[in-house]
């Protein structure tokens, strides 16, 4: 199944079920579409099943099926896993498809995988989010594309359907290298959050009260919003966890020293993250950024 260009595209592939995958996948059923999609693991899929969505045993039968698919993933190494070899993504693309990757990944592995739909006739835009569980769930997802614009015109309805607020920030791997530069932010924030709190608790003021004066202050930025409240008690399923907010932070920092362009504050940011990590935080949302900062300053755990 293809689609000739600047034609209206049809149905829907989805490789990558996760936290936020699985949200988006399920945003696209609940606006009429049709969607097959695959997961490693099946049974993180089995409520979009139930929601109507059809399953595919591969990333490659998921794309054969559809028109435009799409990928939300944890890292560049889990999308290559995906995208290459005789069951990935690559192997079901065809002239006239469009491979859209909505994973925060290594621009260059975005723009390499561009090259390789390209030679196949196919297209692909890289188009990672900002935003959360929270705002996605409200229909508030901001989408960054790169890529070609008129493909971006073909796919647009789609991602309008998955958030309002779509950008065109260039060619291919732009949209990947604006959203390191969006979350970088995120971390440094719930940084300085942390030392806010702790520092006010420490001082005699209790959490509680710290952080509902700091959340109706001018610092309550939208992510501190709803991450914020995470230091009063976590998710019980993180949003974004420690390992993925390094990766990203990580990335950040090679590209700075590509561009040469000082980091500073990502730096601290991401050594407070290893130490999280080191604490057994890495799979707890990255506001376990307070609890490490918390231990550091001797307070006791709530």
């Amino acid at each position: 199944m293809s689609v000739e260009r600047g034609a209206p595209v049809g149905d829907l592939g989805f490789v990558g079920l996760g936290v936020m995958g699985g949200r988006v996948a399920k945003r696209l059923l609940d606006a009429g579409h049709q969607v097959t999609g695959h997961n490693r693991t099946r049974s993180k899929a089995d409520w979009l099943i139930d929601a109507g969505m059809a399953w595919a045993d591969t990333a490659r039968e998921a794309t054969e099926a559809s028109d435009v698919v799409f990928s939300m993933v944890s890292d560049t190494t889990a999308l290559l896993s995906v995208a290459r070899g005789p069951d990935g993504i690559m192997a079901g693309l065809s002239p006239g498809k469009v491979f859209v990757d909505m994973s925060s990944i290594s621009p260059a592995a975005s723009r390499a995988l561009a090259a390789e739909a390209a030679e196949i006739g196919a297209e692909m835009l890289d188009a990672p989010v900002s935003g959360s569980v929270k705002t996605l769930e409200e229909g508030r997802l901001s989408i960054m594309v790169g890529g070609d614009a008129e493909v971006l015109r073909r796919v647009e309805p789609i991602l309008r359907d998955i958030g309002p607020t779509v950008t065109h920030v260039g060619g291919h791997g732009q949209a990947v290298t604006m959203k390191i530069a969006t979350n970088l932010s995120l971390a440094v924030q719930m940084l300085a959050f942390s030392e806010g709190v702790l520092l006010a608790e420490k001082s005699g003021i209790a959490r509680e009260t710290a952080v509902h004066v700091l959340l109706n202050s001018v610092i309550a930025s939208p992510m501190i919003g709803y991450r914020g409240p995470f230091v009063l008690g976590q998710p019980d399923e993180a949003w974004f966890d420690v390992n993925m907010m390094q990766k990203d932070l990580l990335l950040a920092l090679e590209m700075g020293r590509e561009v040469d362009v000082p980091l500073p504050s990502t730096a601290v940011a991401n050594e407070l993250l290893t130490a999280a990590r080191a604490m057994g935080f890495e799979k707890k949302d990255f506001a376990a950024l307070f609890d490490t900062l918390a231990r550091m300053a001797g307070l006791v755990e709530p």
